[in-house]
């Protein structure tokens, strides 16, 4: 028996995040009573100086956007991904010639049958106002935030949650949205694979003279990716990936020395180019947990994985785990089972975390071998993306790749 001074709800989901803040709306939307608990304030949250970077946000998890009537409030802020155009290289550097590889990927959304762009480039902060816009008119969530966790002990019939504010919460459910360094996962025990890459991750945005038409551009360097993503307004985010070691001298150039640092690796393709925002900086590194469930709690987004921005799809993996984890639950739900018993979430973890993982270590798999200069390595690469480049088939399935429209789809993001 549930003690009363407790507020029931269905699910408790702590972290009010764009993972977190979207599960909740989707689960709203199914007739789950939800308690979204965060630290910080909703305001504070979509506040512009609170998170600068993008998402690149792929087109079959745009659909769930849709689905869930988001895009109304996005269409105008969202700029869609046409084509992706993969190269390798090396910058310019005293002593030593530039190189760019001859050969190439071309991802042409064209030759998808859906008809769908490859993906969409949106602020984070649009991203946030969208979902707590809609949040605000759920009747089905309660939203604490501010509010600070203090405890989660999981008993067999319930989770209860109190906070530091003297509320208690209780569900048969909690969900762990609660980011890469998760404390609800860490005090469930679940143990994760993790290491750091000997990378920073260097974020900003310019306006450019000329229009990127939609084309995202990736180069591989040897110190790591660089990225150059169309957005709104002729303006593009570019996602460099730099040495550890050389990052913070990048990051604490002026303006105009950044601007030139930026120019010998973007080139001239765009016309004169400005910076038109601060820049952000982040560490990359690469964490998976072992577990995505313990008994009654479940694990989505950066509390369950996180990996390199290589390709993109951080955030899309974990949108797949908010669609799958819905359906699971309405499922369980519509046929009277207890939607936090370990025989439910299991079904959660065989259908995510393959996947997860295959994506994982793919992408980590993909930075090891294009961030080197080694020659005979770069001489393989280059003739396998050449191989890809001229196999239509291949081609369109990592475009699919790429749009997170591979394996099962759960319906919120199925065509």
């Amino acid at each position: 028996m549930i003690d009363a001074h407790y507020d029931a709800q269905d699910i408790v989901i702590i972290g009010g995040g764009l993972s977190g803040g979207l599960a909740a709306l989707a689960l709203a939307r199914e007739g789950f009573a939800v308690a979204l608990v965060d630290e910080q304030s909703p305001a504070a949250m979509q506040a512009e100086a609170f998170d600068g970077r993008t998402t690149a946000l792929a087109y079959a998890a745009a659909r769930m956007f849709r689905r869930l009537g988001l895009w109304a409030a996005l269409g105008a802020d969202a700029e869609p991904i046409r084509d992706i155009l993969v190269t390798d290289g090396r910058r310019a550097a005293p002593g030593r010639k530039g190189f760019v590889s001859s050969f190439h990927l071309h991802f042409d959304s064209r030759e998808l049958e859906n008809g769908e762009p490859l993906g969409f480039i949106l602020e984070n902060r649009h991203l946030r106002r969208a979902i707590y816009d809609a949040l605000a008119d759920e009747k089905g969530v309660a939203l604490l935030a501010p509010a600070r966790r203090m405890r989660t002990d999981f008993g067999k019939a319930a989770a209860f949650v109190d906070l530091a504010d003297g509320r208690s919460l209780s569900a048969p459910l909690v969900i762990a949205a609660d980011g890469r360094h998760s404390p609800l996962r860490a005090e469930a025990a679940i143990k994760v694979n993790q290491w750091s890459y000997d990378q920073i991750g260097i974020v900003a945005t310019v306006a450019h003279e000329r229009g990127h038409q939609g084309v995202a551009q990736e180069l591989f360097l040897p110190t790591g990716p660089f990225a150059i993503l169309p957005m709104t307004e002729n303006r593009s985010n570019l996602v460099w990936t730099e040495a550890k070691a050389a990052a913070p001298a990048y990051l604490a150039l002026r303006d105009d020395d950044f601007l030139a640092a930026v120019r010998a690796r973007f080139g001239d393709y765009l016309g004169a180019i400005r910076l038109a925002g601060p820049r952000w900086s982040y560490p990359l590194a690469f964490h998976l947990a072992q577990s995505y469930i313990a008994p009654r709690l479940a694990l989505i987004g950066d509390a369950a994985h996180a990996i390199h921005p290589i390709a993109g799809q951080g955030y899309n993996l974990g949108v797949k785990d908010i669609a799958a984890l819905v359906e699971i639950l309405v499922d369980a739900r519509g046929v009277g089972l207890d939607t936090g018993s370990l025989s439910t979430l299991e079904t959660y973890q065989r259908w995510r975390r393959f996947d997860s993982a295959s994506l994982a270590f793919g992408t980590d798999a993909l930075n090891r071998l294009f961030s080197n200069d080694f020659a005979p390595l770069r001489f393989a690469r280059d003739l396998g993306m050449g191989a890809v480049n001229a196999a239509p088939p291949l081609r369109r399935m990592f475009m699919k790749q790429a749009g997170a429209d591979l394996g099962r789809l759960p319906s919120l993001m199925a065509p």
